[in-house]
This record gives C-alpha cells, structure tokens and sequence, in this order.
C-alpha cells in the first residue's frame, strides 16, 4: 500500500514549482488559481523571490501547499491508500484526501498563516532541534524549564533522536543548556519567527476556528493520520478538532509514519517542495520504501 506524505514550513526554496508549472497542464492550472483566490501574484514570489521573500509566513505557507497539491494532481496515480502531512502539510493531505477542495483550503491555509503571525507579535517565542536524546529526556528536560516560569514544550517530534522544542526565548535558551547538559548531542535554535505547536499559538487557534468553522469538510475518501494523536481519520468533525487542535499540540510525525507502517503502508510518496519527509520515514521505519 502507498502512503502520500505532505511536508510543512521549512520546504521552500527559491525557484519552487517552476518545473512543475511548465510540465504539467493540471499543476500550472492551480498555480494560476492560487493567484486568484489569493489576490497576489504568489507563483511570482515561488519563481523569482528571494529565501527571504519566501520566508515570511503569509507567503511561506500558501507557496508550500500549492506547491505540494500542484505535485499531487501531477503525478496522481488516482487515490492513495492513506495520506498524512507534516503540520501545514495536513492541509494539503486534506486536499489528497477530498475532505477539502483547493479552492476552500487555500484560504484556510492563508488565514492559518495570518493567525500564527499575529500570535508570534502578541507571544514572541522560538525553537530548537534536540539531537541524539530519547523523547523522554527530551520531555523531562522541557518540564523542569516550564516548572521554573517559563514555557517550553515538545512541538515536533520528527524522528527518532531528533525532536524540536518550543516556548519563549529565555525558555528555549534554557532547556538548551538543560539538554546538553543532560547529553544532547546538539542543540540547535532554529530561524523561526514564534513558537509554533505551543501554547503561544492560542490566539491564531481562535482566528482560525472561525475560518474552519464557515468551511465545509466532507468525509475522507482515505484515512488521514493526523498529527495531534496521530491516527487515522475519516469523520469531518473530528478531522476540523483535530486541525485546530494542531496549534498548540506537537506534530507526532514519528508516531504517524509507525502508525501508517503498521496498517500495512509499505510504500511512500512525498508532494511537495524537497525530500525532508522522506529522510525521517527512512530513519523512522528503515524497511519504507521511498518514491
């Protein structure tokens, strides 16, 4: 069986989806539309902007899902067995899956973008990888920071031996120092723009509740892994609480690709700009076979 994988923020690079726009009838057709449902030339900023064009949220995230829907109808085989993305990328897996069409999920994902903004002005926060420590220790070391004032949580957790962390900036600069201390192998801050997947995210889930709420979700036409609890879903309202609840909870990627493995997923593709995904399922389940 094939699982399709959808990668989040971090995947894109300058020069994003300018082959796919001239290969592909169906790609370059929602390219165009991205434009027009967002009301700026977005496939502009993916073909001739800068790192640091691409690198502001507002347009970071729309160029990372186009992109990665524009790859899924390019190269579709038809309906995948089950799909999951990585944080942003659960939109787009929403999309592979039919719960939600490009057209209703593009703004979604904008307005999603505009929240986490808004969140990292009003609650200025940061991450970190954590390298060569179990999850554990990991865990342990974030609730001794956060015991002591100031917050710090386990935000993504993408492979074995590396987790990020997020919370403020004096937190984050704690449980670095708590981390290597405790025999991380490294601990790298990360150029992020606010603490995403932690509770400094409340106020974008509230700006996004009401945008989620006044868009129709239908049934999925395959399973969807989620990243809150990552499970498989198909039932709409669970599939909206879930995506909220993203937020502020941690993206259980290493948990989703041993969920997907042991369903029976054998085989997995990754749509979207890079390879990242497809480096953590390898570490995660060394038997995947990757395409």
């Amino acid at each position: 069986m094939t699982a399709v994988l959808f990668p989040g923020q971090g995947s894109q690079f300058p020069g994003m989806a300018r082959e796919l726009y001239a290969q592909s009838e169906a790609a370059r057709a929602l390219l165009n539309q991205a434009n027009d449902l967002l009301r700026f030339d977005l496939t502009k900023l993916m073909f001739e902007g800068s790192e640091e064009d691409l690198r502001r949220t507002d347009v970071t995230q729309p160029a990372v899902f186009v992109h990665s829907v524009a790859q899924f109808v390019a190269r579709s085989g038809g309906l995948p067995a089950m799909v999951a993305g990585h944080s942003l990328g659960e939109f787009s897996a929403l999309v592979a899956a039919g719960v939600l069409s490009f057209a209703d999920a593009l703004p979604l994902v904008a307005r999603r973008a505009q929240a986490m903004q808004a969140a990292c002005q009003e609650q200025p926060g940061t991450m970190a990888a954590i390298l060569g420590l179990p999850d554990e220790a990991v865990e342990q070391g974030c609730a001794q920071v956060t015991a002591g004032g100031d917050v710090v949580v386990a935000a993504n957790y993408n492979c074995p031996g590396q987790l990020v962390i997020s919370g403020t900036v004096a937190g984050i600069t704690k449980a670095c120092e708590v981390l290597k201390a405790a025999g991380a192998k490294r601990a790298l801050p990360l150029p992020v723009g606010g603490a995403f997947h932690s509770p400094l995210m409340q106020s974008a889930q509230a700006a996004l509740a009401e945008a989620i709420e006044r868009t129709a979700f239908r049934p999925a036409r395959c399973p969807v892994y989620q990243n809150v609890d990552a499970a498989p879903h198909r039932d709409p309202a669970k599939i909206k609480a879930n995506l909220l609840a993203q937020l502020t909870a941690p993206v259980r990627w290493t948990q989703s690709v041993r969920a997907m493995f042991a369903d029976g997923a054998t085989h997995f593709v990754e749509c979207g700009p890079g390879k990242v995904l497809q480096g953590l399922v390898k570490k995660i389940e060394p038997a995947a076979i990757l395409e």
